[in-house]
């Protein structure tokens, strides 16, 4: 074969590939999906990986229900066994770092098997459209690495941004610090007793970022309806930083809690929190009972993940 008619089988394959692309195929599962970006020989996800992943989520009118790309951090998620024939989860696994693809999947079978009602703006019998594009593929021993190397880093970047905003604001000799990296200023001491692993304990919060912004408050917030929050110390029932910062505090006392990300909602963020934040909490201990947990009131801060 000549250079020239080389060069032309060669356009010729690339056309071809490029067709590929972009148009909707559909799996022997029936699930209806498109192709837009896929290298050859990268690594597949398998089930029992860790995927980080950004997505989109889109009704019929391709309408938009949710994008991670505006919520600060991308999605990450253990790939499991499909849950139902025609679901995403089937997908992914043609998928390896670098890859996307949108798939279209029936919303009565994925908000069903969720056991979730349908979301407003999506009608029974329709299709979910999930554009996905993959940041990474890991083995869930390699993801722990990551997190733990990633934690370490950051508890550094936390400790600098916390001392520069104690000694910003006059707390250098008023603030303790515990072993873990919480630090806490006594705001209005009290001489009663400090919960103990499996105590129940009522507390009122306001909870800030650094910069003053606040983003949550016992007394108004809707949900908790001006009541204090409760919650069972020692159980993962709050992130970490609230255990060990009111279990250092006394029935009665008032107290400031700056809690560095790794102890809050680390690398994820939260609704209304980046990334990486260090909190700050103004907590009021109300009280503490004995045996067995009530419910955790709605809005108050949930363990990070």
């Amino acid at each position: 074969m000549s250079l020239k008619n080389f060069g032309k089988a060669a356009l010729i394959v690339a056309v071809v590939a490029a067709c590929g692309k972009n148009r909707q195929q559909v799996t022997d599962n029936g699930l209806k999906y498109t192709i837009h970006e896929q290298a050859e020989g990268t690594r597949k996800g398998k089930v029992g990986d860790i995927l980080t992943l950004h997505l989109t989520l889109m009704n019929n009118k391709d309408s938009i229900l949710r994008d991670t790309h505006k919520e600060g951090a991308p999605f990450q998620m253990l790939l499991q066994v499909p849950p139902f024939k025609g679901s995403y989860e089937e997908g992914l696994t043609m998928l390896g770092k670098g890859d996307s693809a949108t798939f279209y999947v029936s919303a009565d079978s994925l908000f069903t098997k969720a056991m979730q009602p349908l979301p407003p703006g999506v009608q029974k019998g329709t299709d979910i459209g999930i554009a996905v594009k993959i940041l990474n593929v890991q083995s869930e021993e390699e993801y722990k690495k990551t997190q733990a190397a990633d934690a370490e880093k950051q508890k550094g970047i936390d400790a600098k941004i916390i001392d520069d905003y104690v000694a910003k604001n006059g707390l250098t000799g008023k603030v303790q610090k515990t072993p873990s990296g919480v630090y806490y200023v006594v705001t209005q001491p009290s001489t009663g007793p400090s919960p103990k692993p499996g105590d129940v304990v009522q507390v009122h919060y306001v909870g800030k970022l650094l910069n003053g912004k606040e983003f949550d408050n016992s007394h108004t917030n809707p949900q908790a309806q001006g009541k204090p929050a409760q919650f069972q110390i020692g159980v993962g029932m709050v992130i970490p930083g609230w255990e060990e910062g009111i279990s250092k505090m006394h029935k009665g006392e008032k107290a400031m809690l700056i809690i560095p990300s790794t102890l809050a909602y680390g690398a994820r963020g939260n609704q209304g929190i980046a990334p990486n934040s260090v909190l700050l909490f103004d907590i009021d201990l109300i009280d503490i009972q004995k045996g067995q947990p009530g419910q955790g009131q709605p809005g108050m801060p949930q363990p990070g993940r």
